[in-house]
C-alpha cells in the first residue's frame, strides 16, 4: 500500500485524536465508543459490517484444585506456561488436534487451583480440550482428588 505524504499526514492527524479522545489509564467507555463510531464513519462501515468481522468461539473456563498453585508460573500475559517444564508443551499438543483450538491455564490469584481456558470450533470439541488440558494440569501440577475425566467431542 502506498501512501502520499498527505495521506500519511492525515493518518497520522487521525491517529492523534484518537489519543486526545481515548484515556488508556481510564477506559471510559463513551470515548471508546465516540471512537468506533468515528472509525466506522471513517471506513464507511455499518455496525452490522463491523460486527460480521468477529465470530465468537464456544469456550469452556475450568478450575482445578491443586497443593500449591505457585507451581504453575506464565508469561506473555498469562499465555504461555513456563512451569511446570514440558506443560506448555502438552497444552500446544492437545490443542493442535482441535479446529480453532486455543488453551491457557493460570494460577489463580487467591485459591490453591489452577485456572484453564480452551476453546475450539465446537462446544463438544471444545469440552474435550478443556477436560484433556485439566487432566494434563491435574498430572504434572499436582492436583487434588479425583483426576478430571476426558469428555470425548460428539463424533
Amino acid at each position: 500500500m502506498n501512501l502520499s505524504n498527505e495521506d500519511q499526514k492525515n493518518a497520522l492527524r487521525i491517529l492523534k485524536g484518537l489519543t486526545e479522545l481515548i484515556n488508556q489509564a481510564v477506559g471510559d467507555a463513551i470515548s471508546d465508543l465516540l471512537a468506533v463510531e468515528a472509525i466506522l464513519r471513517i471506513r464507511g462501515w455499518s455496525f452490522s459490517k463491523w460486527n460480521s468481522l468477529y465470530t465468537d468461539l464456544p469456550s469452556r473456563q475450568s478450575k482445578l484444585k491443586v497443593k500449591d498453585r505457585t507451581v504453575v508460573t506464565t508469561r506473555d500475559a498469562a499465555r504461555v506456561c513456563v512451569t511446570p517444564a514440558g506443560l506448555q508443551s502438552v497444552i500446544d499438543g492437545h490443542v493442535s488436534k482441535f479446529s480453532n483450538g486455543r488453551a491457557f491455564v493460570r494460577p489463580s490469584g487467591t485459591e490453591d487451583v489452577i485456572r484453564v481456558y480452551a476453546e475450539a470450533s465446537s462446544q463438544s470439541m471444545t469440552d474435550e480440550l478443556a477436560s484433556t488440558i485439566c487432566a494434563a494440569v491435574w498430572e504434572m501440577a499436582g492436583g487434588v482428588g479425583e483426576k478430571p475425566v476426558i469428555v470425548k467431542a460428539d463424533a
